[in-house]
């Protein structure tokens, strides 16, 4: 990814903005190859390396394997080159995006009061900056008072305040939780905008559909709307493909930690760089970053009840089940690669979106120290990423046409998996013990309370 600023290639051009400056990325390509020998494996890695291309799909050069799709950004005054190298080694390319910058400025909502107010009037079908997320937060709170609480998670590295919805309907009951989190990475804007989705869609049916009536009457819904809001904040206003946080290291010579490395599951250990300037730079140590802690601390404060961990991302079409750092199944492998098939069935159903299953180490590429690989290591038995769409033709740029359509099928699914954990957990609306869950608790060493019917 960006290894060096010093290059300036590599990062995009920087112009003067409205209000600061902003990097530019006219005339950038992302180029789609499958190479097809271990040769071309090499020289695609050193070409990488040479160029300091940034790859969006894997995220390290060595990832880069025969067979597999490689997507990378190259730099306007590198394409020619770049497609002469690929040429002269007899490398096929396609080209995804002809010019990176026009799919930014076609993915920007239109010029818009900064003061907007958001009540009654709120477009779901638009990417929002976090100001106006945070105004959406407060009103959402308080046109809902009945069901929607607000809550404190913690603060960022700029000290900006992590706020949490807590959906629930007040019950003498036993309930448990559902948690699910958005915008871990900066540019993956199609995720915040489902968290958002979600939250409406509830609010909206819980009195007219049945389902949801049930979910509520039983669960409650923790929704985390912008987990890395520095890194979101830096997308809107200075550089729409960042990625990471925005902790300085080495003397403010590099920024960010990417904070799905930076749980303390195998942390450190594979699909990581201990390079700050690395995309994939796992910080100095796990839960190193003020985000990863705020996040961490809460959810082992909440172990016990929390049946099911969501974490949304974006692309690639994929529901993911731990686990990253290893190919070895976790207990209830089973369980959580059913839910998972259900949960993507339901989503084609809507459109036809074809979505993957599986471990990430299986079907994507290994990696170390995610929130969901943690989340499940704790005890928590059905823990998942969501790679959104699309599978690269847009990239992390979706456009805002889209919003609709992914976050209308993304629902599905995600009803579909909270369907399955009210109907396994819940008779009559009580908590019920179930022999696998007991299984893993004890294979994880953790005890759980619940009421058994």
């Amino acid at each position: 990814m960006w290894l060096s600023l010093g290059i300036i290639f590599s990062l995009g051009i920087l112009i003067p903005g409205k209000f600061s400056l902003k990097l530019q990325y006219d005339r950038d390509q992302v180029l789609h190859i499958v190479p097809e020998t271990n040769q071309q494996v090499q020289h695609l890695q050193l070409l990488c390396s040479t160029f300091m291309l940034d790859l969006w799909k894997p995220l390290l050069p060595e990832d880069i394997r025969a067979g597999e799709d490689l997507h990378i950004r190259v730099p306007a005054p590198l394409v020619q080159d770049v497609k002469d190298s690929l040429a002269q080694h007899m490398i096929s390319y396609r080209v995804l995006i002809p010019d990176v910058q026009k799919l930014v400025d076609q993915s920007m909502p239109r010029e818009r009061s900064s003061h907007r107010q958001v009540s009654g009037g709120y477009v779901y079908t638009e990417y929002h900056p976090m100001e106006e997320i945070y105004q959406w937060m407060t009103q959402i709170q308080k046109n809902n008072s009945e069901l929607v609480t607000q809550h404190i998670l913690g603060k960022t590295f700029e000290n900006q305040t992590m706020y949490y919805l807590q959906i629930s309907q007040p019950s003498n009951k036993t309930k448990k939780i559902i948690w699910m989190d958005c915008g871990i990475h900066a540019r993956e804007w199609i995720s915040p905008a489902f968290c958002q989705w979600f939250v409406k869609e509830i609010l909206q049916n819980y009195k007219t559909d049945p389902k949801i009536s049930r979910f509520l009457q039983n669960l409650d819904f923790y929704v985390l709307p912008v987990l890395n809001i520095d890194g979101y904040i830096y997308s809107w206003k200075k550089d729409r493909l960042w990625r990471k946080s925005r902790s300085p290291y080495e003397n403010g010579t590099c920024y960010g930690t990417d904070l799905n490395r930076n749980f303390n599951s195998s942390w450190g250990s594979v699909g990581v760089s201990f390079n700050c300037s690395s995309d994939v730079f796992c910080g100095s140590g796990p839960e190193s970053e003020p985000e990863t802690r705020a996040v961490a601390q809460f959810i082992k404060s909440k172990k016990s009840d929390i049946l099911c961990y969501l974490t949304i991302h974006s692309y690639g079409q994929l529901i993911l089940t731990p686990y990253g750092s290893t190919t070895e199944p976790p207990s209830n492998n089973e369980e959580l690669m059913q839910v998972a098939k259900e949960a993507a069935a339901a989503l084609k159903g809507k459109y036809g979106t074809n979505y993957r299953v599986g471990s990430t180490a299986l079907i994507l590429y290994s990696n170390s120290g995610s929130s969901r690989d943690w989340a499940h290591a704790i005890g928590i038995p059905l823990s998942y990423t969501f790679e959104l769409r699309d599978t690269g033709t847009h990239g992390f740029i979706l456009p805002a046409d889209q919003i609709q359509p992914t976050c209308e099928e993304t629902m599905l699914a995600v009803t579909t998996i909270i369907d399955y954990v009210d109907k396994k957990y819940f008779t009559n609306g009580d908590v019920v013990l179930t022999s696998s869950s007991l299984g893993l608790s004890l294979c994880l060493g953790i005890v759980l309370t619940w009421s058994v019917s």
